[in-house]
């Protein structure tokens, strides 16, 4: 059975994109694409990885970030945080994520972080 992995963001290019940098690969993609859409999928689907990107409207990102760390059955979904805000912001984050900075994106980086938190 494939890896449901949740792709969250209000910019189709980023889907799409993400979705190209994956593709042929064994995952199921699922997108929403802004907070209400995200925590229905989340609690219906109960994805194996999350993609977002922190710029979700900055505070609607913010609050789909927390929101999936709080709810105790989805504590343990490893998030893949691509960004273009720097490490400093976000180490007052004290959460478990992965940041890939947003203009160092490659597949093989994509790809090399999608599968140690699959693993």
């Amino acid at each position: 059975m494939p890896n449901k992995i949740l792709i969250v963001g209000n910019d189709q290019r980023y889907h799409e994109l993400y979705k190209a940098m994956l593709e042929g690969r064994d995952y199921d993609i699922i997108s929403a694409y802004d907070l209400t859409e995200a925590k229905k999928i989340v609690d219906q689907e109960d994805p194996d990885l999350i993609i977002t990107d922190m710029q979700l409207e900055m505070s609607k990102g913010e609050m789909l970030f927390l929101h999936l760390k709080e709810l105790f059955e989805h504590a343990d979904v490893p998030v893949i945080l691509i960004s273009a805000f720097s490490q400093r912001y976000l180490k007052g984050i004290d959460l478990d994520f992965v940041h890939i900075d947003k203009f160092d994106l490659t597949d093989e980086k994509l790809i090399e972080e999608v599968d140690k938190k699959l693993q």
